[in-house]
């Protein structure tokens, strides 16, 4: 069996790449907190980045032997891709990414992969999880196209074994799964979670980096008010990625651009070894992080940077979302363990899928994920029970039109 790979989230804090070991880390991904392309994540998610200390990370990282993956990967460009001046900031895009040391981008926006072979054919190009490849007819499009690799929509794969057998068998190029996202199965928000994290990544788009992010409330709301929704999810356990190796996948991609340092490599850690004891949500959950971090959403004066518009949501209602956002731990370190998953508790959880159809399954007639949850997830009652309130508070402004001022 070939040797597991591991695509990283490239963290900028001190120490990271020092406590980089072993040779499964292949690759670290990432990019600026903004450019004229954009990315899959907004610019208040991560930590202020100058092109001079990118370079200087990607050349440290290349003395480790792990290369660089440049994220040009919006869903959604607004259609500037189509005018002269979005081409020339497009091509201007591709050029950086090679001056900077970086061998490999990852896109979503199938018009974008020609320019790349025919301007910058030394660039490896993997398609990223915002294209949603989840069947083969749209694995073998990108194949055809020239794509070296493919990260599939984890949300629509990752448990469907069937499928995942028939799309490696039907195309000879890299694939690449996630390993340790936490999103909703299927999930209704994905489309328009992609383009509005994408425009909010975009220099001198109109709305300048500011973003209220319903699609995330909205989905960490559900996780809090239905627990069996924290299982009803695609991240894969350390403990089941032979079950992955065995169809073919051999090349994981581990989350979260903006988690500490610390964090990061405690996940590394539990993927290359292949076991975890603990609290799964440390491994899969994108906030809710203990250590604190010198940027991102867990900094005050970075939140107010890109949150301070006066001009586009009342200051109140923001200060009542912003109070959410600490309690749940996405601003400052989390207190407490509010949501627990025992992550050895849920030996034998990915094997109850080999024979269902959770895409044509109603969750609550089949009950697998609640069996499990009853089993594994515990939640701290006094703390759900007042956050829900919070949430359903903000929603019901947000709906009436007062978070706006109307």
């Amino acid at each position: 069996m070939p040797n597991i790979k591991f695509s990283v989230a490239a963290c900028f804090e001190d120490g990271f790449l020092d406590g980089l070991s072993g040779g499964a880390v292949t690759e670290l991904f990432g990019k600026l907190p903004s450019d004229p392309i954009g990315g899959g994540r907004a610019s208040f998610m991560l930590s202020p980045l100058s092109v001079r200390n990118l370079r200087s990370y990607i050349e440290a990282a290349k003395r480790k032997g792990i290369g660089f993956n440049y994220l040009l990967n919006p869903a959604c460009m607004d259609n500037a891709e189509y005018t002269r001046k979005g081409q020339k900031a497009l091509r201007s895009a591709i050029d950086f990414v090679e001056s900077v040391g970086a061998g490999s981008v990852t896109i979503a926006l199938p018009s974008i992969l020609p320019i790349i072979k025919k301007h910058n054919p030394a660039l490896k190009v993997r398609v990223g999880v915002y294209a949603r490849v989840d069947c083969v007819a749209k694995a073998k499009f990108w194949e055809d196209l020239g794509a070296d690799c493919i990260t599939l929509e984890s949300i629509s794969v990752n448990r469907n074994f069937r499928l995942l057998a028939a799309i490696r068998k039907a195309v000879k190029i890299e694939l690449q799964l996630i390993a340790n996202s936490n999103c909703l199965m299927f999930c209704p928000l994905s489309g328009q979670h992609m383009v509005n994290l994408s425009h909010a990544s975009q220099k001198r788009h109109r709305s300048g980096g500011f973003l209220i992010d319903w699609c995330a409330l909205r989905c960490s709301y559900m996780k809090l008010k239905e627990p069996a929704n924290y299982l009803r999810s695609e991240f894969i356990r350390p403990e089941d990625l032979g079950q992955y190796r065995i169809l073919g996948y051999n090349n994981f991609k581990i989350l979260e651009r903006g988690a500490p340092a610390s964090a990061m490599l405690r996940r590394i850690k539990a993927y290359a070894e292949g076991g975890f004891d603990g609290n799964l949500l440390d491994l899969i959950q994108p906030y809710g992080y203990k250590e604190k971090q010198s940027g991102g959403l867990r900094n005050t004066a970075h939140f107010w940077k890109y949150f301070l518009r006066p001009g586009n949501v009342r200051l109140s209602g923001l200060m009542k979302i912003r109070k959410l956002a600490e309690r749940r731990g996405l601003i400052g370190a989390q207190e407490g363990e509010p949501a627990y998953i025992d992550n050895k508790k849920l030996d034998g959880f990915l094997a109850g899928f080999r024979e269902k159809d959770c895409r044509a399954s109603d969750c609550l007639e089949c009950g697998h994920c609640e069996r499990y949850t009853q089993k594994a997830v515990t939640v701290d009652e006094g703390f759900r029970t007042g956050v829900l309130r919070e949430y359903e508070g903000v929603f019901r402004e947000m709906d009436s039109g007062e978070t706006w001022g109307f």
